[in-house]
């Protein structure tokens, strides 16, 4: 997914070197020259993200059969085992009492069995009858046995089978759509669920970043679990523009890269006391990570020329160089964190930029020197008039 980034500058560059176009007003050679300092800025990067409870359970029937009760109605909070739906158990109950009666039978056979298997012992211990007549008597008692242990669990199924007539939640949670009425035929093969169970207490937010951006959020943490461990808290931002009050925390990374879109999906997890996130909402996950000894430069210093960005850089013979500079991508509209071509301790001219040239001798004067000359020429200017 493509990320979008701003930059929020904690200590924005000084208010003097607002870069007007008004060129050397000061009636000489002189340019206003500004200092590189390392400035406080935090970058905010905004990825798109889906909203999951931390568990969303389909409610499907293990039973075919018609709907005779809805019990819940949608938006409801329920308890795990509490009851959802009945569906018809008519022929279930009578699959019981079926099962019921064999085992009864199978029961009788046994008893029956067994006092023939028990006489037959006798007979045999007393010579009345032979090895054969006693093996006989022996099968019929075990496999009067085996009749009665499967007759057992043919009911044990349909009890099983007329329980599933009785749909309960599996889990605590908030009741999602309800598409079947009461008289609707479902089963288990049935397109939609019955409905959703979602455990909203704590939401999952699912983002992605690209394969370069986890190579180097990995390399600086030295492994993928120090890297979860110490990434910072993360924001989310809702489908209305506003900003969610809870901070969340990344607890799950994908071990695999998407190969489609390049990307890896991270999963961060939202407190949700207030039920304010529904399962299946959309919103921005929001990430700042501060750089401290950054290097901001107002934009209106800058030229932009084919798609690259220039300033003036002053040497020490007070001659200025025409310099590339790289930036992040985005940015307030205002000010530009550079990333190369300008380091703190070197000197930028801040006004008059269209008039340079590359290798042009100045006089460098302060941005405060240079506001001072700029309001007494518009005095004089006005006196004139």
């Amino acid at each position: 997914m493509k990320k979008n980034k701003m930059l929020l500058v904690a200590a924005a560059a000084a208010l003097l070197v607002s870069c007007g176009d008004k060129g050397a007003m000061t009636g000489d050679n002189s340019y206003p020259v500004q200092t590189v300092s390392p400035q406080s800025a935090t970058l905010q990067s905004t990825y798109p993200a889906v909203i999951r409870g931390i568990q969303d359970v389909e409610i499907r029937p293990k039973v075919s059969g018609f709907i005779t009760k809805v019990c819940v109605k949608e938006g409801q909070s329920v308890k795990a085992g509490q009851l959802l739906f009945v569906i018809d158990n008519v022929t279930y109950e009578a699959a019981v009492r079926q099962a019921q009666a064999s085992v009864n039978t199978a029961s009788a056979s046994l008893n029956t069995a067994k006092l023939t298997y028990e006489n037959s012992k006798k007979l045999f211990a007393n010579k009345v009858i032979g090895s054969y007549e006693m093996q006989s008597a022996q099968n019929s008692y075990e496999s009067a046995e085996a009749q009665l242990a499967q007759a057992k669990a043919a009911l044990a199924s349909a009890k099983e089978n007329l329980n599933f007539c009785y749909v309960k939640s599996p889990a605590n949670g908030v009741i999602g759509t309800l598409p079947y009425k009461v008289g609707a035929l479902v089963s288990g093969s049935s397109a939609q669920p019955l409905t959703t169970v979602s455990d909203i207490s704590t939401m999952e937010v699912y983002f992605s970043m690209n394969e370069k951006e986890m190579l180097e959020l990995s390399k600086t943490a030295g492994g993928m679990a120090d890297a979860i461990s110490n990434y910072p808290p993360v924001h989310l931002q809702l489908a209305d523009g506003t900003t969610y009050q809870h901070e969340g925390k990344v607890a799950k990374v994908s071990g695999v890269i998407d190969q489609a879109t390049g990307s890896v999906q991270m999963i961060a997890q939202f407190p949700n006391p207030e039920h304010l996130l529904k399962s299946g909402g959309s919103g921005s996950v929001v990430v700042k990570h501060t750089n401290k000894a950054a290097v901001v430069i107002p934009k209106s210093c800058a030229v932009e020329l084919q798609n690259k960005l220039f300033i003036y850089v002053l040497g020490s013979d007070n001659k200025v160089k025409y310099t590339e500079i790289t930036v992040e991508p985005q940015n307030d509209g205002v000010n530009y964190i550079v990333t190369g071509g300008l380091k703190p301790g070197d000197k930028y001219v801040t006004n008059g930029i269209t008039k340079l040239t590359d290798g042009a001798a100045i006089t460098p004067i302060t941005p405060e020197e240079y506001a001072k000359r700029i309001k007494q020429a518009e005095g004089m200017g006005a006196m004139q008039k």
